[in-house]
């Protein structure tokens, strides 16, 4: 089990110091272990990434000085070890053991001492540690200063309830394929499998999981009968609304999950759209399992001229480039790969890839704008200033609160993911 923290640890330093997501990293890692022993390296990765400043300030207190160079990935170890001292239920002296014995396969046996100490340390000093840290903003929330900043300022009542929430693991949930049976049927299905699973009111083909379980034990996972999809992204078909034999645009499709699921509830035509000819390939494979067709096309969204071929869509779901802050439970290092700087050069790349795909929708047709983001600059202030600026655009509220003044339905993290929609119909009429 040692060499399951030596990945933890390598991953850890390729993620934060290096700037990888943990998406690229950890596979190359999870690949060389055995598949008992999977389930322990993501538990390690994510967790640590959850608690990475509280774990950074116990190490300053219990280090002479960080480790720097060709030392920097054991200092990562050392988070690996500590964090299974404070969170996990690994016995205390396992957890120290198995951490220690993981320089081996890092090839620093010279560590040995340095490593054991520290962790020794922390459990001795532990309390006192936990205290100090709840003093330090960063330590008592696990966030960026830069997002708390912004969700305070944006969420002055619920902000903390962001921050906790993204600190939670994601739950997991399932789109029932409307083709198949319907999410009462799926449910008994479920139940011959000893899996429970509930229906949450607003989330018309999704169920939610009490616990999480390998999708092949879902029934007709193979055969296309369900798919893994948290609720407010499912919300995305649904809210597009496609019809028989429309002309549908899926803009930034990859991986599919939204491609899928518009096919599922209508007999149309759909284009999924996306940059990332790797990420493509998902859509294909969720295309394939589920037994569905739709044409792919890898370009980039804002460069239309490269790529359309004149004929307009009757529905368009424009799922943009974002920050991702409201899916932070589910890739808990975007806290620590997106910087505050991000937030602008995403907002301009967002509104050009806007302003380009809005020339591709028929007179009277359907754009749903969709974001993973629970930042108002990149979803109610894009939106606001989009309807100011284009006369042919026509707000369509999709609740009370969803104003002209206030456009757009904004999901904050609970059950489900933080989501933010907004339906723009384009005027018919001359203008």
């Amino acid at each position: 089990m040692s060499s399951v923290r030596a990945y933890a640890a390598e991953t850890l330093y390729q993620v934060v110091d290096k700037g990888l997501s943990l998406s690229q990293v950890m596979p190359r890692y999870l690949d060389k272990l055995p598949e008992k022993e999977r389930p322990l390296l993501q538990q390690l990765c994510y967790g640590v990434l959850r608690y990475l400043p509280s774990l950074e300030n116990y190490c300053s207190k219990l280090l002479d000085k960080p480790l720097k160079g060709k030392q920097r990935p054991f200092q990562f170890l050392l988070y690996v070890g500590i964090y299974q001292l404070q969170h996990m239920r690994i016995p205390a002296h396992a957890a120290v053991a198995e951490t220690v014995n993981a320089l081996k396969p890092m090839r620093a046996p010279g560590l040995k001492g340095l490593v054991n100490a520290v962790l020794r340390n922390f459990q001795r000093q532990q309390s006192e540690l936990e205290t100090a840290a709840q003093q330090i903003d960063a330590c008592k929330y696990n966030h960026p200063g830069w997002f708390l900043n912004k969700i305070k300022a944006a969420y002055p009542e619920q902000w903390q309830d962001i921050v906790a929430a993204n600190q939670q693991q994601a739950p997991m949930w399932i789109r029932v394929n409307a083709q198949h049976s319907t999410p009462k049927q799926y449910i008994k299905l479920l139940a011959r499998e000893r899996i429970e699973a509930q229906r949450v009111a607003g989330f018309d083909d999704a169920l939610l999981l009490q616990k999480a379980t390998d999708v092949y034990n879902l029934p007709g996972f193979k055969q296309g009968h369900s798919s893994v999809q948290d609720g407010a992204a499912q919300l995305a078909a649904r809210l597009l609304d496609a019809q028989d034999s429309e002309y549908i645009l899926d803009a930034c499709a990859a991986p599919g999950g939204k491609t899928c699921h518009i096919l599922e509830l209508a007999n149309c035509q759909v284009t999924a759209l996306d940059h990332d000819e790797d990420r493509l390939s998902r859509v294909t494979e969720n295309l394939t399992r589920i037994g569905l067709k739709a044409k792919l096309q890898c370009a980039d969204a804002s460069d239309t001229k490269a790529w359309w071929d004149g004929k307009q869509f009757d529905r368009i779901l424009l799922d943009v480039p974002c920050s991702a802050t409201g899916v932070i439970r589910r890739h808990p290092d975007i806290k620590w790969l997106r910087r505050a700087s991000d937030i602008e050069q995403l907002v301009s790349l967002q509104k050009s890839i806007l302003e380009q795909i809005w020339l591709l929708l028929k007179p009277g047709g359907t754009l749903v704008y969709a974001t993973c983001s629970v930042l108002p600059e990149e979803n109610t202030k894009q939106v606001k200033q989009f309807l100011a600026n284009h006369s042919d655009a026509l707000h369509v509220p999709l609740n009370e609160l969803d104003t002209l003044d206030n456009p757009g339905w904004q999901l904050l993290p609970e059950t489900h993911d933080g989501f933010f929609y907004a339906k723009i119909e384009k005027n018919n009429k001359m203008v």
